[in-house]
């Protein structure tokens, strides 16, 4: 694979049968007699699992004991004997360092390959400081453009399927979001160019650009520079780059790369037009790791305005532990490979068993994400809130069927995120079986209910 560009066997949809999988004849292609046969089999099997009173949660993204067990070790780093100035000799007890210790600088810094002056630590979440830039903008404006809340229309790109969280924070403030779609390479950037250069009211997209929520594609090296080379018709438009599974592969020897967009920005003359966010939430600990925003000079001496006022210094206790358990990106890195050693077999079964169960019936298709943490599966149109409600008459709660587009509103009804960290593997196992078992249900009735209604 080339910088992020996702190769073709990494899309499934089931009618390869050159990697061996287990072809079936497709459910389209079966009588009607047949796929009623099917369906009375099918429904035998579910009753089967509700007997069973299963409770299990596959709803989000949550790293599970195992994983935060390995972060453990750095409850020990501080202590009441231990020295708490950070090397400039400011004791992180007391207040004062608005923009974060040096140290935390240059090791997030280094994670997110960006320089280290470039750079500001926050709190404990990024998206945190995502909902804070969307603010500052609305209240008082980009840069000294006016504020948003003063104009009568303001507009979002939102590249789809995407991050519910995202969508969340433009909804509340009344933004409208418009749909981009994805592509094996990022967004759609055809779409992007034309609508960013002809609309003002656009003042900004939404990216997760390594190893996308929830697909897993890795923006390729064009998309990045194409996102660089943006001619946008409003001066205070900005690309709101979510890295947050920058170091987060399944497997360290064939891993995706994303070129850096900070420096495709300035090479492009258009320093200011992006924010990069970043945390330790997946690497050390949910809710209580590091969170950074990098961006050009310009940018960082307006939201320090703001910071300025909002806060006298954040945690700086809290980067100080990070700093002295992780020590440099080396450390961090040797950390994620511990992660991914627990991350793995979990995607690998849930990727199997859909390989096995549903390949060559052509009822859905999903990609082999090579890091990150979902797995998105389009099941066919208007099946995916059946899908996930049966799966929770069952006893497994899934991500909401439609969480993946803007207002929750997917137009097809097809994609559902699959999040396989939290679960036991034997958990994990049940909660896979029983998905292709609810797929291969409601696509038996959706295929019968389009024929009855053509007769």
């Amino acid at each position: 694979m080339i910088n992020g560009k996702i190769a073709a066997d990494r899309i499934r949809n089931g009618d390869d049968k050159k990697k061996g999988w287990n072809v079936m004849t497709a459910y389209k292609d079966r009588s009607t007699e047949e796929l009623l046969q099917l369906k009375d089999s099918l429904e035998a099997e579910y009753k089967k699992f509700q007997e069973r009173g299963l409770k299990l949660d596959m709803s989000r993204g949550k790293p599970s004991k195992e994983q935060l067990d390995l972060s453990m070790e750095m409850m020990d780093i501080l202590n009441s004997d231990t020295d708490l100035r950070c090397r400039e000799g400011v004791d992180c007890r007391n207040y004062g360092v608005l923009d974060g210790i040096q140290e935390a600088k240059e090791l997030l810094a280094a994670m997110i390959e960006v320089p280290e002056d470039k750079i500001i630590i926050y709190g404990n979440s990024s998206l945190n400081v995502m909902y804070d830039t969307v603010a500052r903008s609305m209240t008082h404006g980009v840069m000294g453009s006016t504020p948003w809340c003063k104009l009568d229309k303001v507009k979002f790109l939102c590249p789809v399927p995407g991050y519910d969280r995202h969508f969340a924070i433009t909804e509340y403030f009344g933004i409208e979001m418009i749909n981009v779609p994805m592509t094996p390479e990022g967004p759609d950037m055809d779409m992007v160019e034309k609508l960013v250069s002809e609309d003002e009211a656009i003042k900004g997209i939404w990216c997760v650009p390594k190893y996308s929520n929830p697909q897993g594609i890795t923006y390729s090296d064009e998309t990045v520079r194409r996102f660089a080379r943006l001619k946008p018709a409003a001066k205070d438009f900005r690309i709101y780059w979510d890295n947050a599974y920058n170091v987060h592969h399944l497997y360290f020897d064939d891993q995706d790369v994303l070129i850096e967009i900070l420096a495709e920005c300035e090479k492009a003359g258009n320093p200011d037009m992006v924010y990069k966010f970043s945390s330790t939430s997946k690497i050390s600990f949910p809710g209580s790791g590091v969170a950074a925003i990098s961006t050009s000079y310009n940018n960082l001496k307006d939201i320090k305005k703001q910071m300025a006022i909002q806060t006298i210094g954040h945690d700086k206790l809290n980067q100080l532990r990070h700093v002295r358990y992780f020590k440099d990106l080396n450390g961090i890195m040797e950390h994620m490979k511990k992660h991914a050693e627990i991350m793995r077999p979990k995607f690998e079964a849930v990727l199997d068993t859909l390989d096995r169960e549903l390949g060559g019936l052509k009822i859905g298709s999903w990609i082999r994400p090579k890091g990150g943490y979902f797995i998105s599966f389009d099941a066919m149109d208007g099946c995916a809130k059946a899908i996930v409600a049966r799966a929770k008459e069952a006893g497994v709660v899934m991500t909401g069927a439609g969480a993946t587009y803007p207002y929750g509103k997917d137009p097809h009804d097809s994609n559902i995120r699959i999040a396989p960290s939290f679960p036991s593997p034997d958990e994990l196992k049940l909660a896979t079986e029983l998905f292709v078992l609810c797929v291969k249900l409601v696509s038996v009735e959706k295929i019968l209910e389009s024929r009855s209604s053509a007769a």
